[in-house]
């Protein structure tokens, strides 16, 4: 028997799935091998607890195994691959292998071209040239429209009573000569009512002023409607045509010193004019207030004022009609300049000669351009350029601080990593450009799609507007106000109305103020990528769009209306 039993028991070891079985496990990381469960088995008491405890092992080790997949136990050794769900399992893991593999080669180049991002720009000549980036659905709305909710409120309320003196009743007359450009004018007509409602006085129709730059000569019938202004106006202050016919000395007006107002500080508050302007008023019934160039603050004077201010800037200076159906047209043209209806954005590029010199600011260009520049502002402002030397550390500064206006490449760049296509149609409003088609040539490059009003309209269209310098102004301010970006490349009073006026027209209107430190700081790094700028680019110009926010401190009241002049919706 004992014979018997030892060969049954040989035949069993011998047998091809007992030697798989042995192999399995002798390979299977998961169990211990024959030594390491002999060492730990030793002889004695512990041999027996060992061997008393090896079936829970047993069972620890089959749960770990049957944790994994079956191709994964194949693989290991842990299941025959011959079984038909090994097989069907290695079929699976084949594919997904496949897939990764796959996945692996579509994605490498993207993974390649993100780690070797070519640089922000780089020039051909005159051409600049920047990576395509595609067209989001926010750039020609504001993204954040939704979160606000305001409307205009500075119209007169239909139950405020009315409290404009009578000629009999009034303090006296004033007269101003609105100086500057159109839109300093405009803001100079705005301050001219306000004034006159702060002293219960009548306002003579103010006089645009010929200005030294313009050498326009308009007069205010020439560009607004006079009648609309007057009879808008008439519940909150008396307007007049022309001096009255009982002062005789009309041209003292100016000119002496017995009518003539010239102690009011920039900014002033409602009291000075009271206790300084309006006794002297009453004293010579008719007084001109002489400079008058932002002579009204903003944060100390009543709101009843400020929001008489809005009146007048969104509701009662009104273009001439014929100025106000050729902006029609000029902004259809746009509109229309693909064969079907497009958005255009409007540009308001400010880099004239007389800019650049007067920022002081530091400019590519060649040598011949700098010294030239140089010898122009020794002329223009001798004070200020003294013998030179100081200037290169003033404007590098001033870039830092972001104080220096965008040369057309530089806006270019911004436009591009903002999202803006080759194909952007786009209303250039500038003066001539310092330097030329060669100044011009990067953002024209970039956005061949660059249009003025003297490109949409013919010779013959464009004839009436020729004699007035400020009809051309008013047409670029109306066509600009209409698009639906506005962007512009440094301050100014054209700027801060055309902002201010969309702000109060609809907070979907986007306007785009860029960051003028942003991109000193950026193009001044040469080992930054574009991909970087670009995500830097979009990232700071979020809340720069336009949104109406609080007035004061942080603006003045022509550029964000908000405090005063508008409520929730």
């Amino acid at each position: 028997m004992a014979e018997l039993r030892h060969s049954t028991a040989a035949r069993a070891s011998n047998s091809p799935a007992k030697r798989d079985s042995d192999a399995s496990a002798a390979s299977s990381p998961f169990l211990a091998s024959p030594s390491a469960r002999g060492s730990r088995g030793g002889d004695g008491d512990d041999g027996k607890d060992t061997h008393r405890s090896s079936p829970l092992l047993s069972h620890q080790h089959h749960k770990r195994v049957h944790l994994l997949t079956s191709p994964f136990r194949s693989l290991l050794a842990l299941e025959d691959p011959r079984s038909p769900a090994a097989s069907s399992s290695y079929r699976i893991l084949l594919a997904l292998l496949a897939l990764l593999l796959a996945t692996g080669i579509f994605c490498a180049p993207l993974l390649w071209s993100r780690l070797n991002t070519p640089y922000l720009c780089h020039k051909e000549g005159i051409t600049l040239h920047c990576p395509e980036t595609k067209e989001p659905l926010s750039l020609w709305e504001n993204p954040r429209a939704a979160t606000t909710s305001w409307k205009p409120c500075a119209e007169r309320r239909s139950d405020e009573p009315s409290d404009v003196p009578s000629e009999k009743e009034t303090s006296g007359y004033i007269f101003i000569h609105a100086e500057g450009g159109l839109n300093q004018q405009r803001i100079a007509i705005c301050n001219a009512v306000a004034i006159a409602k702060i002293m219960s006085a009548t306002l003579i129709l103010p006089v645009l002023k010929q200005d030294q730059i313009w050498k326009d000569q308009t007069k205010f019938e020439d560009i607004f409607d006079v009648d609309h202004f007057i009879n808008y106006l008439k519940d909150d202050v008396r307007i007049v045509r022309d001096i009255p016919d009982w002062f005789t000395e009309k041209d003292e007006l100016f000119t002496s010193i017995k009518r003539t107002v010239k102690n009011v500080p920039k900014y002033a508050s409602a009291q000075f004019y009271i206790d300084n302007v309006l006794p002297r008023i009453k004293e010579k019934k008719i007084m001109s207030i002489k400079p008058f160039v932002d002579r009204l603050g903003y944060d100390n004077v009543p709101m009843e004022i400020n929001r008489l201010r809005c009146r007048v800037n969104y509701h009662a200076l009104k273009f001439l009609p014929h100025i106000e159906e050729m902006a029609d047209k000029l902004t259809a043209r746009m509109r229309n300049r693909t064969g079907s209806v497009n958005p255009y954005m409007a540009l308001h590029l400010r880099f004239e000669k007389g800019m650049v010199g007067l920022s002081f600011c530091d400019f590519t260009g060649t040598r011949e351009e700098k010294e030239m520049m140089a010898a122009y502002r020794q002329k223009e402002w001798p004070r200020r350029y003294k013998n030179g030397s100081h200037l290169w550390p003033l404007a590098l500064q001033k870039r830092k601080e972001g104080r220096c206006p965008l040369e057309p490449g530089e806006i270019a760049v911004i436009l591009r990593a903002l999202g803006y296509t080759s194909g952007t149609q786009i209303y250039v409003a500038s003066g001539q450009v310092y330097g030329g088609k060669n100044r011009m040539a990067p953002l024209r490059n970039m956005f061949p799609n660059l249009v003025t009003k003297e490109e949409l309209a013919s010779a013959e269209e464009m004839a009436p507007f020729r004699r007035h310098v400020t009809s051309l102004a008013a047409l670029d301010f109306l066509v600009c106000l209409r698009s639906d970006v506005f962007v512009m490349t440094h301050g100014g009073n054209f700027a801060k109305l055309i902002i201010g006026a969309r702000r109060y027209a609809g907070h979907r209107l986007k306007s785009v103020k860029p960051d003028k430190g942003l991109m000193s700081k950026s193009l001044g790094d040469p080992d930054m990528g574009w991909a970087s700028f670009a995500e830097d680019v979009v990232v700071s110009h979020r809340t720069r769009t336009g949104l109406p926010e609080p007035t004061f401190p942080s603006y003045d009241l022509w550029e964000n209306p908000l405090t005063p002049c508008m409520c929730r919706a």
